[in-house]
C-alpha cells in the first residue's frame, strides 16, 4: 500500500475509500487473531505481535503507510485504555483483590514515586538527558500491564495474594503515571514537589468517588430493571464505565480510576446474564489492544531506532535492576511479604500499552527531545517484553510460586423474570468443585429455590432429590426474589466447602461472580426464559433475552 498524498489527504471519505479501509481492518484484525496462537505458544505478551504488524505496515515496513498524527494516536490510545481498564475491571474478582489492596495502594503510590525518582537519576547521570526529559520517562514507565503479565502467566497459576496485588497496581498505577507525564510535560516550570503530591492526592480521590459512585449505582439499576433482551446488558455496562471515565474526568479527578472501580463494582455485582456481558467486555478488550498497538506500530520510524537503542537499554536495566525492585522492596515493607513473592513481583512489572500511549503527551505538548523519548519508551517496552515475558513463568516455578491448585468458581449466570418477581439462575459445575457428588436435597437451598433441570453430557433431565450432581453439570435453578441471593451464596458456599458447608465454617467462602465462567452461558443465553414454569426442558432457551422480562 503506497502512502497517500497530501492532496488525498483532505479528500471526503467516500465509499469506495470505505471499501478498501474495511478490507484492510478486517485483515488485519485477522492476522492479529491468529497471531494470538503464535503469542501463546512462545510465551510473548500478544502486544508484541500486534507492534510488529504496525511496524510491517508502516513507513519502513511493506505496508509503506505514512502515518504521523500524534494527536489522532493519543485520543485514540485513551479511548482503547478506558476499554480495557473497563474489562480488567469486571474481570477483578473482590475475594482476591480485598486481601491486597493495601499493597496495591502502596505500590501504586510510593511505589511509583520511588520507581519514577531512581529511574529519572538514572535517565540524567547515566545517559545523559536533562531533568525534564528523565522525569518524563521515569514517569513514563513506572506503569505496569496486566495484560502483558498475566498474558505470560495464565498457564502458571499463582497464590491470589500476588495475583490480586500485580492486578490491582496495574489497575491504580495508571492513574498517578498519567497525572506526572501530563505535569512534566507542560510548559513551563515544574511544580514544587508538595504541589504536586496534593493535585495527585486530589484527582485520584475525585476519581476514586466518582467511580464507586456511578458503578455502585449503575449495579443496582441494571439489577432492578429487567432489560427485554440480554443483548442489552453487556452494553449498558460498557455505557456506565464510560459514563465513570467521563465524568471522573470532567470533574478533574482520575478518570482511569474512575473507571476501572467503577467496573470492579459491576463486576462483583452478581448482573443478569453476566457471562455474556463478560464475553462481550473482553472481545471490546482484544479489539482496543490490537487497534492500539497497530496504531502504535505504524506511529514509529524503525530507522530512527538505531541512536536511541543504547539509552533504551540503559534506562531499562535500571529500571529492571534498579528501580522496580526498590519499589517493591520498599513500599512493601510493612506488609512483611515472603522475599520469594518480591522477587516474583519484581520481574513482573512488564510494560505494555499505558508507557507508549504516555510516550505521545510530551509530542503532542511539544515537549524538547519528546521524539527521543517515544523511541527510547518504544525500545525499552519491546526489548525488556521480550527479555522478561518468556522467563516468568520459569522464575515462577523456580520460586516455587507456581504450583498452586485452587478451586475453580461456580459459574452462575442470573436472568430475572420480572412479571413472575423470580429469577432463574444456570449454574455450571466446574471440574473440580466439591458440589461433585452431592445429591441434589444436599444442597439445602432456600425455601422458594429449587433445581427444576439438570443438563449432563448433552441431556436434559428433571432431578429428583437423590440425584446426585457430577463435575460438568449445568443446572437450572429457580428462585423467588427474596431468597435469590440467598440460593446463590448456598451454591457457592457448597462448591467450595461441599455438602457440609456451614456447619464446618465454608458459609462465607462464597465469592462474588466471577469472570471466568466456563459454560454458563449454554443454559442462560437464550430466548424465551418467561417459559420456565412450563417449557424448562429446553435447557438452551434459558434464560436470555426476548421474554425474559414477560413471563
Amino acid at each position: 500500500m503506497r502512502a497517500p498524498a497530501p492532496a488525498e489527504r483532505n479528500r471526503p471519505l467516500t465509499v469506495d475509500h470505505l471499501n478498501q479501509l474495511l478490507l484492510v481492518s478486517a485483515v488485519v484484525l485477522l492476522v492479529a487473531v491468529a497471531a494470538v496462537r503464535l503469542s501463546s505458544r512462545s510465551g510473548l505478551p500478544s502486544l508484541l505481535v500486534y507492534l510488529g504488524i504496525g511496524v510491517v505496515m508502516g513507513t519502513d515496513g511493506l505496508g509503506n503507510v505514512s502515518f504521523d498524527d500524534v494527536r489522532l494516536t493519543q485520543v485514540i490510545g485513551y479511548a482503547a485504555l478506558v476499554v480495557i481498564l473497563t474489562e480488567g475491571g469486571l474481570g477483578t474478582k473482590w475475594k482476591e483483590v480485598r486481601p491486597a489492596l493495601p499493597a496495591a495502594a502502596a505500590l501504586s503510590t510510593v511505589g511509583v514515586g520511588i520507581s519514577v525518582g531512581i529511574t529519572a537519576l538514572g535517565a540524567h547521570y547515566v545517559v545523559g538527558l536533562d531533568w525534564r526529559a528523565a522525569l518524563i520517562i521515569g514517569a513514563v514507565v513506572s506503569s505496569t500491564d496486566a495484560a502483558a503479565v498475566f498474558s505470560v502467566l495464565r498457564k502458571v497459576p499463582l497464590p491470589s495474594r500476588i495475583t490480586g496485588t500485580l492486578e490491582a497496581e496495574s489497575g491504580f498505577n495508571d492513574a498517578p503515571v498519567v497525572i506526572l507525564v501530563v505535569a512534566f510535560s507542560t510548559a513551563g516550570p515544574v511544580e514544587h514537589w508538595y504541589v504536586l503530591l496534593g493535585e495527585i492526592a486530589l484527582e485520584l480521590a475525585i476519581g476514586a468517588a466518582v467511580g464507586l459512585a456511578v458503578g455502585w449505582l449503575g449495579a443496582y439499576g441494571l439489577r432492578h430493571v429487567a432489560l427485554p433482551a440480554s443483548g442489552l446488558y453487556p452494553i449498558a455496562v460498557m455505557a456506565i464505565a464510560v459514563t465513570a471515565y467521563a465524568s471522573g474526568a470532567l470533574a478533574h479527578g482520575s478518570g482511569f480510576l474512575a473507571v476501572y472501580l467503577a467496573s470492579m463494582v459491576l463486576g462483583n455485582a452478581k448482573l443478569p446474564h453476566w457471562p455474556a456481558t463478560r464475553g462481550f467486555a473482553e472481545g471490546l478488550g482484544w479489539l482496543a489492544q490490537i487497534g492500539m498497538f497497530v496504531l502504535l506500530g505504524l506511529l514509529v520510524t524503525p530507522h530512527e531506532l538505531a541512536s536511541d537503542m543504547v539509552p533504551a537499554l540503559l534506562i531499562g536495566l535500571i529500571l529492571t535492576a534498579l528501580a522496580r525492585p526498590a519499589s517493591v522492596l520498599l513500599s512493601l515493607l510493612p506488609f512483611r511479604l515472603p522475599w520469594r513473592e518480591q522477587a516474583l513481583m519484581s520481574w513482573a512489572g512488564l510494560r505494555g500499552a499505558v508507557p507508549i500511549i504516555l510516550a505521545t503527551i510530551p509530542m503532542v505538548g511539544g515537549i524538547k527531545d519528546s521524539q527521543h523519548i517515544f523511541n527510547i519508551v518504544f525500545v525499552l517496552v519491546v526489548v525488556y517484553t521480550l527479555v522478561q515475558g518468556p522467563t516468568l513463568p520459569w522464575l515462577a516455578r523456580r520460586l516455587g510460586l507456581g504450583n498452586r491448585a485452587e478451586t475453580a468458581d461456580l459459574g452462575v449466570e442470573s436472568a430475572p423474570l420480572e412479571r413472575l418477581r423470580g429469577h432463574l439462575l444456570s449454574v455450571a459445575v466446574p471440574g473440580d468443585s466439591r458440589m461433585h457428588g452431592v445429591e441434589v436435597s444436599e444442597l439445602r437451598l432456600p425455601k422458594g429455590s429449587a433445581v427444576t433441570l439438570v443438563v449432563r453430557e448433552g441431556t436434559s433431565f428433571v432431578p429428583t432429590p437423590t440425584t446426585t450432581l457430577r463435575r460438568g453439570d449445568e443446572l437450572l435453578v429457580v428462585a423467588t426474589d427474596p431468597v435469590r441471593e440467598a440460593a446463590e451464596d448456598r451454591l457457592r458456599a457448597v462448591a467450595h466447602g461441599g455438602k457440609l458447608a456451614g456447619w464446618l465454617g465454608h458459609e462465607d467462602d462464597a465469592g462474588p461472580t466471577s469472570g471466568a465462567v466456563a459454560g454458563a452461558g449454554r443454559m442462560g443465553a437464550g430466548s424465551g426464559a418467561g417459559r420456565a414454569g412450563s417449557g424448562a426442558g429446553r435447557s438452551g432457551a434459558g434464560a436470555g433475552s426476548g421474554r425474559s422480562g414477560t413471563g
